[in-house]
């Protein structure tokens, strides 16, 4: 999988447009099997792991795999990084289908750590779901970038809005083959995903990222120090060059890597930062808006309200995902990502004040999805282009690890917050942790991108 042998090295300029269209349409339909894994395991991985385990653990058990994605970012990155993006998706698909077994047999022996185990594991479908988003960016031109990363976010609502339906009859089926009650929707995860990866395996060539970087190097200017630096073609995707970088990756791509890279360039500084704290602000407000319907409503409304609210809140997420990418393209990636804070910030407001008035609620989550929108595509975008293709796995990686810690964390924290001071609270505390992005957001910064000032 590590050699790629459809990509000529040398002779002509390659046109990369036949070969981006072919991979976009390959992400959009592994984007959307992989949703479907992904959404189908998760809809019914907190009442699995309350039979098993008990209620008090499901929801530790249930963050379990955002743990794992973020985890499993490193190692997928760093084997992409060397190899190029085909193994590390395909590697990522793997362990996440390796972890829905783990959790079928968690059921059928009711072990608890095996449980954890897998759902630890099952991470791995995320992981690959999010580093797809950036595999779209590879070879894609600069004024279409954000775009084209904006459509593979939005595949992945085709798959969320579907599993969820499909779950009933995964298990119906699974269990007249003697599998237990809830453990059929991960079978057919794991099965979803070894799809996944093997439709990649056998179509994502050329690898867009190790044509970007063959591109790289053609058209950067030979140096006294050896091969030619890794400095970005205006059409081949791998963003505004920075310090020189070989066109293959440094021995050392790494988490280390990463963090030094990006401490040292403002713009993907800011990226990084965008698709951090957003997530946080969003996870943390849409973790307790279940708990805050289950102040006002009976129980038997609860569940029909919290599955009204939440869908409309994963349709602001990616429903709009695609007119968010043409704005970061159109207006520039700081103003995008300004205007998700400011719908973070009317989210907030919102919600926080909604008291026990469900649409005004409903409302403040569709807000809420909206600003996640626009800091993550913009963010994304951003980042990717602000690093040369010799390390952008790796600070790809980097940015997926910390944003999946900063979501795990606002999960945990944001339970402490609701039951010690309220909902209201929680979204103020939310809306204040916007401030250092903003600061930064509002810092001068040369990005290069279509549509910033020098």
């Amino acid at each position: 999988m590590a050699t790629d042998l459809t990509v000529p090295r040398t002779g002509a300029r390659l046109d990369v447009a036949p070969i981006q269209r072919r991979t976009m349409r390959l992400l959009f339909t592994t984007q959307i099997i992989g949703g479907v894994g992904v959404t189908i395991g998760i809809s019914v991985g907190a009442l699995l792991a309350a039979r098993i385990a008990g209620t008090a653990v499901a929801g530790v058990a249930q963050s379990a795999g955002v743990v794992g994605a973020a985890l499993l970012a490193v190692p997928v990155t760093r084997i992409m990084a060397r190899h190029g993006r085909r193994p590390g998706l395909v590697l990522a698909y793997t362990v996440g289908a390796v972890g829905g077994v783990l959790v079928v047999v968690a059921a059928a022996t009711r072990s608890v750590p095996l449980l954890f185990l897998g759902m630890l594991l099952f991470g791995g479908g995320t992981a690959a779901n999010l580093q797809a988003r950036y595999t779209a960016v590879d070879l894609a031109e600069p004024t279409r970038r954000g775009r084209q990363l904006s459509l593979i976010v939005w595949a992945t609502t085709i798959g969320a809005v579907a599993a969820p339906n499909f779950a009933a009859l995964a298990d119906r089926v699974t269990t007249g083959w003697g599998l237990p009650p809830l453990a059929g929707p991960f079978a057919f995860s794991a099965t979803a995903f070894v799809l996944a990866s093997v439709v990649l395996l056998g179509l994502l060539r050329p690898d867009p990222l190790l044509t970007a970087r063959r591109l790289a190097a053609a058209d950067a200017p030979p140096t006294a120090a050896g091969p030619p630096a890794d400095a970005t073609p205006a059409a081949g995707g791998a963003g505004p060059a920075t310090a020189p970088v070989r066109a293959r990756a440094p021995r050392t791509a790494g988490m280390r890597l990463a963090w030094s890279v990006v401490r040292g360039q403002p713009a993907a500084r800011l990226g990084i930062t965008a698709v951090a704290i957003g997530h946080l602000v969003m996870v943390a407000v849409m973790a307790m808006t279940p708990v805050r319907l289950g102040e006002s409503h009976a129980d038997a409304d609860v569940l029909r309200l919290v599955g009204i609210v939440l869908s409309l809140h994963i349709a602001g997420m990616y429903a709009f995902a695609p007119v968010v990418g043409w704005l970061t393209d159109r207006l520039g990636r700081r103003a995008v990502i300004l205007g998700g804070v400011g719908l973070l910030l009317a989210a907030c407001a919102v919600a926080g004040t909604a008291g026990h008035h469900t649409p005004r609620l409903s409302i403040g989550l569709v807000l809420l999805g909206l600003g996640w929108s626009g800091t993550m595509v913009a963010g994304s975008t951003l980042l990717s282009e602000s690093v040369s293709a010799g390390v952008r796995p790796s600070v790809q990686g980097f940015s997926d690890l910390i944003m999946g810690l900063a979501g795990a964390s606002a999960a945990v924290l944001s339970g402490f917050v609701m039951q010690l001071a309220g909902y209201p609270v929680l979204t103020l505390l939310a809306a204040v942790a916007t401030v250092p992005l903003v600061a930064l957001a509002l810092r001068p910064v040369p990005t290069g991108a279509p549509g910033e000032e020098g």
